[in-house]
Order: structure tokens, then C-alpha cells, then sequence
């Protein structure tokens, strides 16, 4: 069955469920299911939009016969597995509606917690994470997350229990401000905190897996930690680059002014040699790695400078107060009436 046979009219969309998918063929039907039960009770018009990221198994086939059985549902297919941030992008460029909430395909987030999320955004949240305080899953996978949300509260500033809840609900522009892309897809709320966006966190149900099993392994640590130090120098350094690799300059540098100067004094009042000391070689190395590092703050700022989009400052806006016409303005619109 083709995706094409999906009706040509849709209902009105105020709120776009996000899931990607990875080998859940046996979830989706139920999910989607679960989902219309959840927006029962919300004043909203949604639609579901699933990403197959790559599944080898039938999902493919399963989003196209729930799209063509439910005019709510639609389902893009990626080229192959790009990982879940850049399908989170893709479903993202497909959202219609103003709002978005995001879940995994795996049953473990309950769709039953959407409209408590939403309810946040209408008390004034740009973006609502969930927490999942009952977690149901090993302990090995509970410490090594516990231990990076510690990380990621100290390094990027936002206190949150838990940075990589896949149940979360947002204003759409929060999404399309934010990069997705590598493994970032974790440090949502933190990037949206770095940009201003009121964030929250709320405690929500969380269920065991009883289909299929997890798709990620030990290499998702590794990459989440390097992805951290992206995400640290993106918040905390992305306008201002040489305030980061000139301070780590300065530091070098001086530490190596002050063996070189500590070496030059042994040599003229001390007269020892000097020539053989691996002191010598940490001295001349710490101050050329202080005039690289401030070389390339200095280049990564040009660089801005030439390629920063001006728009980014009236993004930054998120209100105005109302204007009001001036003399000039009414003497304008008067003249225009008479003239006509």
C-alpha cells in the first residue's frame, strides 16, 4: 500500500505529535491509538507525524496503512539511519501545527501526558521536558544517564532532572531555532534555555519496553559526552568564540611566560645550563600553543563577523508592545481618504 492513497483533506492542525521510528513495527498501531485517546480530551486539532529512520523491519508498511486508515496520521521515510536529531529535523521542516510534542515509538512515553504538557505551554512555558522519576529501565542505563544530566546542569546551566526525555512538548519556533543534528537531540532543552525560551520540567509516567529492544549501545556515552563539550561551547561561547579559545591562550601563555622567566633567572644568576631541560621545551611549547589559541579566537570572530545573519537579533524578540500611530501617521492615512 502506497503512502500516496493518504486522504488529500486533513483537519485542522494546532499540535504535531513527532516519533521516530527504528524497528517498531509492533508499537506503531497501538501508539497511534493511545495518542487519539489522549487528545480526547484536549481542544486542539493534531496530527501524527512518524519518521522511519532507517527500520529494516515492516514499519514502513505499518505507517502506511495507519495513514491511510486515519487522516490524523502521515509518515516520511528518511534515505537511511541518520540518527534520531536529524529525523526529529525532518518530522520538524513536516510540522504544521504551532505546537509540537515529541515521544519515542517504543510505548515507554505515555501519550496520557500530553495534555498535562500542553497545559504548560498555555501557562506561559516555551518548552516542557519531561522527567521520567519512575524510570523502568536497568541500572545500567539509569547511572550513566544520571551522571550526564549532573554534567549537563553544571556545564550548560539549566537544573533539570532529566535532559533526555524523549516526552516533550514545545512551541514549534523552539525546534526550528535550535540545531538538531550528531546526537544534540539530548540537549534540547539546555539549547533552548542558551536561547532564551522559558523551559520547565515536568514529572511524567514512565513504562517498561515490551516490544523489541533499545537501538542504542555503549558508543551513545561516547558521543554524548563529545556532543556535551558542542553544546557547552554553542551556549556558552557561540557569540564570542575568542572569549574562549583567547582565555585558554592567555592561561597557556602566561603559564609558559612564567617557566621561561623562571629558567632565565636560574641561568644568569644561578649559571646552569639550561639548554637540556625538558622544562625549557614545556616552556617555548605552552607560549606557542597561547599565540595559536588566540589566533583562532581571533579568526572564528572574523568569521562570525562576516557570516552572522543580521536576522538573529529580531529572533531574539519574543513581544513588542502595540504601536501607536504618531501625528505624521494620521495625517498620512487622512490625506490618503480624501484623495480617494
Amino acid at each position: 500500500m502506497s503512502i500516496e492513497t493518504v486522504p488529500t483533506t486533513r483537519p485542522e492542525v494546532q499540535v504535531s505529535v513527532l516519533i521516530p521510528v527504528k524497528d517498531e513495527e509492533a508499537t506503531l498501531a497501538t501508539l497511534v491509538g493511545q495518542i487519539d485517546e489522549a487528545f480526547s480530551s484536549v481542544e486542539a486539532g493534531y496530527e501524527v507525524i512518524f519518521v522511519d529512520d532507517g527500520s529494516t523491519d515492516t514499519s514502513w508498511d505499518v505507517m502506511n496503512q495507519l495513514a491511510a486508515a486515519n487522516p490524523r496520521v502521515r509518515a516520511i521515510r528518511l534515505r537511511r539511519n541518520f540518527g534520531k536529531a536529524a529525523a526529529l529535523a525532518a518530522a520538524v521542516d513536516e510540522a504544521r501545527g504551532e505546537r509540537v510534542v515529541t515521544m519515542d515509538a517504543d510505548l515507554q512515553d505515555d501519550p496520557a501526558e500530553v495534555p498535562r504538557l500542553l497545559a504548560e505551554l498555555d501557562d506561559g512555558a516555551d518548552l516542557v521536558s519531561g522527567h521520567k522519576a519512575d524510570r523502568k529501565d536497568p541500572l545500567g542505563k539509569r547511572i550513566p544517564s544520571k551522571f550526564f544530566n549532573t554534567m549537563t546542569n553544571v556545564m550548560t546551566g539549566l537544573k533539570i532532572n532529566d535532559h533526555n526525555c524523549g516526552l516533550k512538548a514545545a512551541k514549534t519556533e523552539v525546534y526550528r531555532r535550535v540545531p538538531l543534528y550528531g546526537e544534540l537531540h539530548r540537549y534540547i532543552p539546555a539549547l533552548a534555555h542558551q536561547s532564551g525560551y522559558r523551559v520547565r520540567e515536568l514529572a511524567v509516567n514512565h513504562r517498561p519496553r515490551e516490544h523489541g529492544k533499545s537501538k542504542y549501545g555503549f558508543e551513545r556515552y561516547v558521543r554524548g559526552a563529545i556532543d556535551l563539550l558542542t553544546v557547552m561551547t554553542i551556549t556558552k561561547y557561540g557569540r564570542r568564540p575568542a572569549h574562549l579559545f583567547g582565555g585558554l591562550g592567555l592561561a597557556s601563555g602566561f603559564i609558559g611566560f612564567l617557566v621561561l622567566a623562571y629558567l632565565t633567572i636560574v641561568k644568569l644568576f644561578g649559571g646552569q645550563a639550561i639548554g637540556d631541560r625538558p622544562l625549557l621545551m614545556l616552556g617555548i611549547l605552552l607560549v606557542i600553543l597561547g599565540v595559536q589559541l588566540i589566533s583562532i579566537g581571533l579568526i572564528a570572530e572574523i568569521v562570525l563577523h562576516r557570516t552572522a545573519n543580521r536576522r538573529e537579533a529580531t529572533d531574539l524578540i519574543s513581544q513588542r508592545t502595540p504601536v501607536e500611530p504618531t501625528a505624521r501617521d494620521a495625517e498620512v492615512v487622512v490625506s490618503e481618504k480624501v484623495e480617494a
